[in-house]
């Protein structure tokens, strides 16, 4: 099944689920605050495996001791997709195993 643009609504009622995420232009968006540098370096080396198994890829920043995530989906024209909620969910899922918050 092809991939749709999700509305406002759908956009809305998914961010809704997704404390700490938000919609940023065109994009939803998020960051985490760690321990460490090295914390945060795991956790974008964890969140590189998650991109690479669903195939879908997020502006992915590393600063000192911050993780900052921006995605949308370029093959839909740079709309927000089914596909951005499911990364944002499994980024949520392995956040706190690395003290993320």
């Amino acid at each position: 099944m092809p991939l749709e643009p999700l509305s406002q609504k759908e956009i809305e009622d998914r961010l809704a689920e997704l404390p700490g995420w938000s919609l940023e232009g065109d994009r939803i968006a998020r960051s985490y605050r760690l321990g460490s540098h090295f914390a945060a370096t795991a956790m974008v080396v964890h969140i590189a495996q998650v991109q690479e198994e669903l195939d879908h890829h997020s502006d992915l920043t590393l600063g000192y001791n911050t993780v900052s995530l921006t995605v949308n989906t370029h093959s839909v024209g740079g709309a927000v997709t089914e596909l951005d909620f499911e990364l944002a969910r499994r980024v949520e899922e392995l956040a706190p195993g690395h003290g993320a918050g």
